[in-house]
Formats: structure tokens, C-alpha cells, sequence
């Protein structure tokens, strides 16, 4: 026990030389984690349904003008989605029914989560169907809203796709509403 009783060992010298070690050695590992680990923090925030697509499918019909019933047609649609904005072209022609239609629309896109997002539009259908030959939307062009949703399968470029259409003063002898359901399988572009 004689070297702890020595006098350059006093408890305050080796306490003052123990308290300096160990700050050195805090400092020197806080230094060392800051720069390992970069501090930095960023909000997380969904993003509409990312990609432009091109899809078909069905569309059916849920109302006629007259009394020959509902139309059916095939779908074919596209949607350009514009970057850095929650806004999307689309366009959709109803083809292989009695008459042709196509609606363009303008959509916003409200993201719901990482792949899919629901949207509402606007725009017009246009087709020319004379007494008896309807699409899904009537037979004369007219106004349209069009809410629907959009699903991005993960890992994949395929999109499953579905909305719905209401024309206003679709027909042309005594107006009336207008409405038809779309769904199908896009393909990411």
C-alpha cells in the first residue's frame, strides 16, 4: 500500500487526472457518433400514386335514356400524371358498344397511402349516338365528373384502376343524367 500513500498520488491529483480522462473520453465518443450518424429529420409525406398509365378493362352502363336499357362497352384509359403537382390528365374511350365515346378529363389526386391515391375530375364526353345507339354515357356530349381510385401493385408496374362517370343532359330527347362504372388493369409507363 505504499504507492497510494506516495505524495504525488494525492486523491485530489488523481481524481483531477481521472475526471480529465474520462471527459476526454466522452467528448472524443460524442464526436465520433455525431459524425457517424448524420442528425438530420424530415417529415414523411405520402405521394400520389406515382406513374403515368395505360390500361382496360370493362364499363357498364347504370341508366338509359329510353327504354332499351343500359349499354356495356370496353374501356381503354390513360392517365398522365404531371410531376411535382397532385394533378393528372386522363382520357378514357368506351369502345365495342353501341356508340364510341371518349371523356377527357382534368383529375386532383388526393394520396390516401404509398400506392394508392383517390382522385376527382372534370371534363366533357364526347360522341355523337343518334335515337336508340347509347354508350354508358348517353348519346350527346355533355359535362362529366369523375371520382375514382387508383392502386399501384407493389413491386410491379401494374396499377388497378377504378371510377366512375356521371353526364349531365346526356341524352338528347329529354336530357337526364348519365352514369357508368370503369375498372381494369393499367400498365405504368
Amino acid at each position: 500500500m505504499r504507492f497510494l500513500s506516495n505524495k504525488n498520488l494525492s486523491n485530489k491529483n488523481w481524481t483531477n487526472r481521472f475526471g480529465a480522462i474520462a471527459l476526454n473520453s466522452l467528448i472524443s465518443g460524442l464526436i465520433g457518433a455525431v459524425g457517424i450518424i448524420p442528425i438530420t429529420s424530415s417529415a414523411a409525406s405520402a405521394q400520389a400514386a406515382y406513374g403515368s398509365y395505360v390500361g382496360v378493362g370493362p364499363s357498364f352502363g347504370l341508366s338509359s335514356g329510353d327504354d332499351s336499357g343500359s349499354s356495356n362497352a370496353a374501356v381503354i384509359a390513360v392517365r398522365y400524371r404531371l410531376l411535382e403537382l397532385p394533378i393528372s390528365l386522363r382520357a378514357q374511350a368506351l369502345v365495342f358498344g353501341d356508340t364510341p365515346a371518349l371523356v377527357p378529363t382534368v383529375s386532383y389526386d388526393i394520396p390516401l397511402n404509398w400506392q394508392t391515391d383517390a382522385y376527382i375530375g372534370a371534363g366533357v364526353v364526347l360522341q355523337d349516338g343518334g335515337e336508340g345507339n347509347a354508350s354508358p354515357l348517353g348519346n350527346q356530349t355533355s359535362f362529366v365528373i369523375q371520382p375514382g381510385v387508383d392502386y399501384s401493385l407493389p413491386y410491379s408496374d401494374l396499377v388497378i384502376f377504378g371510377n366512375a362517370i356521371i353526364a349531365f343532359d346526356a341524352y338528347r330527347d329529354g336530357g337526364g343524367t348519365a352514369a357508368s362504372l370503369q375498372g381494369g388493369v393499367g400498365l405504368r409507363f
